[in-house]
């Protein structure tokens, strides 16, 4: 497949050819799509059929967010094979709004966030200056390490409600290391359709290992509908004021982002630079999509990054082979069986995959980061960033005496990393002397 060199988004690969490659492109994103499903619908306490709906609504709406991307509607789509999936960004956000606020106030966010998304598409080209490598290196680098933690927590157990002496224990760690050694071992000797997709491989064989050891309960597959549509305002819309204000000033990091993502698709498949009706008709598919997700039940959705990569190393820049694979998405999120499967998952396994997942987000800021100069008035503002930010999520109780929305908004640790990046590389001066 690789000696295919489809330069231009309209060409159609034959359909012999398109198939597979649209289904390396589910294979590619499919856990990190699920994933942010199943760790908000845990934090809220989510489980049995409503855990299922929220893994369907992933696949669904990452599918539907890829059609507006690839085929358009209206100025909104950029018609390039981009494929978007539920966004790893908003989780450090969405897990203390799950918490405080309630899961409606997640999805009321998620939808108001969407609409300001869609609407910073129209302008998305005016305050690109306003966040270089160096504040959305650091972003990313945050979100990373901000979510590092919950995969550990994962690794051992989930949160300790079945006793202190099974969280941790090796019953759990040996199922996370099986994971992350099988992610390893493919990811670095195996090349091809297979490397591209070391995480969901890796995820299969820790889930396989768990069952061999009767440490999954089939009992739920078994009785999930063939076939369910999604369900308008299922968990409730609430309106936040904190969850709100989270939720846009996340959606300016996540568009700069698909700006990227879309640059390095032309860049790296066309060997061109995006023009700017792509750059806003892709940052508006991300608002649309993230709306109507939220008002069935599906979280936030963005570019996927490491997709961009795929269509670097196959050469294939066909949207058509984008749309297959997004076709495939939503036929899987209306069967609630797959998603069954997928919540049955032992959440030691999901542990094993996520830290590998959280920590590519981080080493992703990290070479963000590699490209800046590293001068003494960025090392100030990296600095300065990183200590607040991570030291507030750390000791949430210092800021007990703010108010509740100002509260929420500084312990994330996300928000405050990207406030204060921003604000000092606006206003202190570039030349160091």
């Amino acid at each position: 497949m690789t000696d295919i060199n489809y330069s231009t988004a309209d060409v159609t690969p034959p359909i012999t050819k398109s198939v597979p490659l649209g289904i390396q492109h589910v294979l590619a994103m499919f856990a990190s799509n699920v994933t942010p499903a199943i760790i908000i619908a845990s934090v809220a306490g989510l489980a049995g059929a409503d855990k299922v709906y929220m893994i369907q609504m992933a696949m669904v709406f990452a599918g539907i967010a890829t059609l507006l991307q690839t085929i358009g509607f209206g100025p909104v789509g950029a018609r390039l094979p981009i494929m978007q999936g539920t966004s790893f960004a908003f989780v450090p956000i969405m897990i203390p709004i799950a918490k405080t606020a309630g899961i409606g106030a997640v999805f009321g966010a998620t939808v108001i966030g969407g609409i300001f998304h869609l609407l910073l598409g129209t302008v998305i080209g005016r305050i690109r200056n306003l966040l270089p490598p160096l504040v959305t290196g650091l972003v990313i680098l945050t979100i990373g390490l901000a979510l590092i933690p919950v995969g550990i927590k994962y690794a051992a157990g989930g949160v300790p409600l079945m006793g202190k002496e099974a969280f941790g224990s090796f019953q759990h760690w040996g199922l996370a290391l099986v994971v992350i050694i099988v992610t390893l071992a493919i990811k670095f000797y195996v090349r091809g359709f297979a490397s591209t997709a070391a995480v969901l491989l890796g995820l299969i064989a820790g889930y396989i290992v768990a069952a061999v050891f009767g440490m999954v309960d089939f009992g739920r597959v078994a009785g999930a509908a063939w076939f369910a549509l999604p369900q308008p305002l299922k968990f409730g819309f609430d309106v936040n004021a904190a969850a709100v204000i989270g939720m846009c000033l996340m959606a300016i990091v996540s568009a700069i982002e698909t700006v990227g993502d879309i640059s390095g698709i032309t860049k790296g498949g066309a060997g061109r630079e995006a023009t700017d009706r792509e750059i806003s008709g892709g940052t508006m598919a991300d608002g649309l999509g993230t709306a109507v997700a939220g008002l069935f039940g599906g979280l936030p959705n963005t570019s996927f990054s490491q997709n961009v990569g795929l269509i670097a190393m196959t050469g294939v820049m066909s949207r058509h082979v984008v749309t297959i694979g997004a076709v495939f998405l939503v036929i899987a999120g209306v069967i609630p069986k797959v998603g069954a499967v997928i919540a049955a998952m032992p959440i030691a396994v999901l542990g094993g995959g996520v830290i590998m997942m959280f920590g590519m987000v981080a080493s992703a800021g990290l070479n963000m980061l590699a490209d800046v100069q590293m001068t003494r008035r960025n090392m100030m503002i990296l600095a300065l960033s990183l200590s607040l930010g991570l030291g507030l999520q750390s000791v949430p109780g210092a800021l007990q005496h703010l108010p509740e929305t100002l509260e929420m908004l500084l312990k994330t640790g996300l928000l405050p990393v990207a406030i204060i990046a921003i604000v000092l590389n606006a206003i202190t001066p570039e030349n160091d002397s």
